[in-house]
């Protein structure tokens, strides 16, 4: 990965989604501006799954439909989650992690 990857990367994961989700979230969750931050933020547990892989870190692998929780199946229920009230937030972090990962896939790796 050069420093333009890395820094698009986790600059979209930490940064831009979750502030992206927070400010989408402030037209429906006003008072709770920072909660909706700290939970999207919370989504990157999602990347844990990368603990199952060998070896764990390869900058050439496309995380969307090889790590578990990347699996279309997984992306499928977390666009699902977006439909119901009480799972919306996580779905959104979710979803917006998964798009990060996606335009990886397409626009980083060699």
């Amino acid at each position: 990965m050069n420093s333009l990857e890395i820094i698009f990367h986790y600059g979209s994961h930490f940064i831009f989604s979750p502030l992206l989700v927070a400010y989408i979230g402030k037209k429906f969750w006003k008072k709770n501006f920072e909660r909706v931050y700290l939970i999207t933020l919370a989504t990157m547990l999602v990347d844990l799954d990368h603990l199952l892989a060998n070896p764990i870190f390869d900058p050439n692998r496309c995380s969307i439909a090889f790590h578990p929780l990347h699996s279309h199946y997984a992306i499928a229920f977390y666009i699902l989650m977006l439909f119901f009230k009480k799972t919306r937030i996580v779905g959104l972090g979710l979803v917006f992690h998964m798009l990060t990962d996606f335009f990886d896939c397409f626009y980083f790796i060699h």
